[in-house]
């Protein structure tokens, strides 16, 4: 049985590997936070939660969609388990253009 700690470490990667190829040249500009997951294992089967930092602005619901089908596959590929759920909390919105201030005219 491979240790819960170890798959939210495969989770996370795979979430910010999601990421960095959703979001290309804007990216580049874009300081997320790192992804970050929490797991259950048991019986063969992972359920992870990921909390993470997108940019804006992109089609979230995409997005988030694209995220969770990467590391569904990818952690059940890495570790032979069953992965039952992936669900995402969204921390940040980050304007592309960075996170200096901003007004409205």
């Amino acid at each position: 049985m491979i240790p819960e700690k170890v798959v939210a470490r495969i989770a996370a990667r795979a979430a910010r590997e999601a990421l960095a190829t959703q979001t290309e040249t804007s990216a580049a500009h874009v300081k997320l936070a790192a992804p970050h997951a929490s797991v259950t294992v048991g019986s063969g089967t992972a359920r992870l939660a990921l909390t993470l930092d997108l940019p804006y602005p992109m089609d979230l619901a995409h997005a988030s969609r694209q995220v969770q089908q990467y590391v569904r596959e990818r952690v059940a590929h890495l570790t032979g388990m069953r992965v039952t759920e992936v669900t995402l909390a969204i921390e940040h919105l980050v304007p592309s253009g960075g996170l200096q201030d901003r007004r409205v005219q």
